[in-house]
Parts: C-alpha cells; structure tokens; sequence
C-alpha cells in the first residue's frame, strides 16, 4: 500500500519516543485510550507508523504555552511518520486533517511545525495538478528566457474601473507582462467585479490587437463559490487568462474547484501566511505548502522576495522558489506529458498548456520589490522562472509607471550578465534613478 510521509520540528516535554507515538495514534487509529475494536490486524493495516527520529537541540523553556515539563526541559527533534494512503484516499482536505489537524492541540507537545511532505507517484494519477504552471504561463503571455514582470494595481483598493483600466493602459503600453488586483480588491460597491473585467479587458485587448502582446490580468476572484464561478465565466468571455485566489482565504475544496476548470491560468495569493509560518515551532513550512495547493491545481504561488517588507528572512525566501522548482513527483516526470496528453483527450481539452504543465508551478516574487533585487534574486536561485511582481517598485519611479517597468527589465538584464549594483548602474545609467529612490546612492 502506497504510504504518505511526513516531518515534522517537534519540541516536547517527555521522551521523544513517546511523544512521537502520542502524534501517530492520534492521527491514525488510536485516541487517548484504548477502545474496543482497535485489534492489531486493524493496527497493522492503518496505524500511522513513526519512521525516524533525529534529536535536535534541548531548551529551558516552551515554545509555546500549555506544555509543562516536570524535568524543566524539552527536547526538540525532527521526526518523520508515515500512513497509508488507504486512510484517507485521494482527498486533499482529509490529507491536511490527518497531516496537521489536532496535533496542534495535543498537550504532548509545545512545539510542532509541519516541514515537508512526501507523495506516492499515485498521486499523480488521481490529480491533474496546475494546468499552465510555468510553461503555459509563458505561452500565455510570449515570454520566454526571462522573469515575467508584473505589478499589483495600486492604490490597492479606491480605485474605479475607469481608473483602474486607464493605469494598465499606461502599463501595458510600457510592457508590462503580467498585473493583478490586490488581495483586498474583490467585488466591492466602488469597483464592481463585471465593471472591472469589462473596463480592464477593453483596454488589454485592444493593445493585443495592436501590438500582438496580451498582458496577462489576475482578478481577484476570492469571495463565496457561486460567486466566484460567476465571476470566473465573466472572466473567460472578456477574453481574460487568469484569475486571482486568496488560498487561506478560500481554502483547498473551492481554490481546486475553481482549478479543475481549467480556462484560465490561476494566481495564488498566499496572504496571512504568517499566521501559519512565522513561528519557528509552530505551524507549516513552505515546501509542504506549496505542495499541497500544486495538487489542487494553482500555477502561480507568491513566495515573497530578496529584502522583502515582511519578517521572511532571504534564506527562507530562497528555499521557497527551490521547492517551486522541484518537481512534485520526480519519478513521474517522463511520464507527466503522456498522462497529461491521455486526460486532455479524455476531455476534449485542447490546449498546449496541459501537456506541459507537469505540477509545475510559477514561483511569485514579491512583497517591497524593485529592481536592485532582481541581483540578489538571481544570484541566490540562478532562475528565470519567476513572476516578478513591483507594486510600489514600479509605481513610484520617479519618471512614472512606464518608467518603473522599463527599469526592472533592465535590472533583470544586468542579474542575468552577473553584475554587481555598482556595475549595473555604469554600464546602465538609467537605473541610477531607480536606484536612488528605492536603494542605497552608489
């Protein structure tokens, strides 16, 4: 029987070995005392089971409240346990409730972070993952051999449809790639979702029909299912290509619901992340994450930046956009395109995209961003294969919007060649402005 495994940082006032059974008999067969009908065959057939233990440091002190340790210290371990897949079939909110659920609650422990997640290759065959993820958001939007470069329309929410639809004229006409709503912008009474699409999408086609470039637009879709469905079809009969979901907000069931659709390349937005990461001991780990919402489908995940605004430090970024790139079932990769192919016929779906999305899934840099980043960002992840996003970056470069959108895809053009910020703006002067408004003067 295939098996799902999972690790965990655990920090606990009692043996480790204890603990770690108190962990798997919650979240398998088992309760806080035996009860009748929990034979062994039953056991032995569904029982989670502990892999490994590797001890870690020991502190004086709980990470958390709630824990007491009557010899004044706990230990801290990485621990590794594993269930049949038989337990929970192929559903993805069971497989959060069986991986994380009440051990949060569990008095055994005063400290659990969930930090990675293994899946079976059968996985692959039961979810289609992201439909476009990074190669069909580049066919979508003509980009190749370099990031996407996008930005978050701004002021994040005042802002009418005729407003809105003027600022990505201006962005558009710059070159813009790729520009979204704010997470705070839905259906509100001053910008109504329909009047929106319609405003926005004018413009964006129009420039299509000119120049042959399409930018990409994510609304936010973020509200109730029937909304969002409603919404979803509004976008694809304005001839849009993307759409915007707040992941925590909407939760698994309705972000794959709107996934499996499958007409527009989907934009995660993973705001109130820190209510599930910023503590060291407490909650989930981005590589598990992401892992999660790549089953349910979404191309485009936010994994914030280089010298970002929020308390995300630069190694913890960096490991983000590694776990983007990896993929989620390496011993499947060959056979992605021909399943992927199988399903399309299936369907009736025809769409390049589908045969190359493979699980992959569009890392999303942003939060404070400008382009001096962009050397730093490079020089840590020697990757692409990123969306860029510059809200304030591009929004308030002395010279304008169009200006800002120039600048970064010059920033990209000098990471790429390996310069320092020093070199970039001698052999690029035009990044100096940009430089001193947001960056340290040279």
């Amino acid at each position: 029987m295939d098996r799902i495994s999972a690790t965990y940082l655990i920090e606990t006032p009692l043996p480790v070995e204890l603990a770690a059974a108190s962990l798997a008999g919650e979240q398998s067969s088992g309760t806080f005392i035996a009860v009748p009908g929990e034979t062994e065959e039953l056991k032995q057939r569904f029982a989670a089971r502990v892999e490994k233990i590797t001890l870690l440091e020991t502190v004086n002190s709980p990470a958390l409240p709630g824990c007491h340790s009557n010899s004044g210290t706990f230990q801290r371990a990485e621990l590794v346990v594993s269930w049949p897949v038989e337990n929970m079939g192929y559903n993805l909110p069971t497989l959060v409730s069986t991986n994380q659920g009440n051990l949060y609650e569990l008095s055994q422990f005063s400290g659990l972070k969930l930090m990675d997640l293994e899946l079976p290759p059968s996985f692959a065959q039961h979810f289609r993952g992201p439909k476009f993820g990074i190669a069909g958001t580049r066919q979508l939007t003509g980009v190749e051999g370099r990031p996407l470069i996008g930005t978050i329309i701004k002021p994040s929410i005042g802002l009418t449809p005729a407003q809105t639809a003027e600022l990505v004229g201006t962005l558009a006409e710059a070159g813009i790639d790729f520009i979204k709503d704010d997470e705070l912008m839905a259906d509100p009474p001053h910008s109504p979702f329909d009047e929106r699409v319609d405003a926005v999408m004018r413009v964006i086609n129009a420039h299509a029909d000119r120049t042959g470039k399409k930018v990409m637009y994510a609304f936010n879709l973020s509200d109730e299912l029937e909304p969002m469905l409603r919404h979803y079809e509004k976008i694809v009969s304005a001839g849009g290509t993307a759409a915007m979901v707040s992941l925590n907000s909407v939760g698994l069931a309705g972000v794959k619901k709107i996934c499996d659709l499958g007409a527009l390349a989907i934009h995660g937005h993973r705001n109130g992340w820190g209510m599930l990461n910023r503590h060291p001991v407490l909650g989930i780990e981005f590589p598990a994450y992401q892992k999660l919402w790549r089953l349910a489908g979404v191309d485009q995940i936010h994994v914030n930046g280089i010298g970002n605004k929020f308390w995300e430090s630069n190694d913890s970024v960096a490991r983000s956009i590694e776990s983007c790139l990896k993929p989620l079932f390496p011993d499947t990769v060959a056979t992605d395109v021909s399943r992927l192919k199988l399903r399309e016929s299936q369907s009736g779906l025809t769409s390049a995209a589908t045969t190359i999305g493979g699980f992959s899934v569009l890392p999303v840099v942003s939060s404070g961003q400008w382009g001096g980043q962009a050397l730093e960002t490079y020089r840590r992840t020697k990757t692409v294969d990123l969306l860029y996003l510059a809200g304030g970056g591009i929004m308030a470069h002395p010279d304008g919007a169009a200006a800002g959108v120039r600048s970064l895809r010059r920033w990209w053009e000098a990471a790429a060649e390996g310069l320092t910020m020093e070199q970039a703006v001698a052999k690029y002067p035009e990044l100096k402005k940009s430089l001193e408004k947001f960056g340290k003067a040279v």
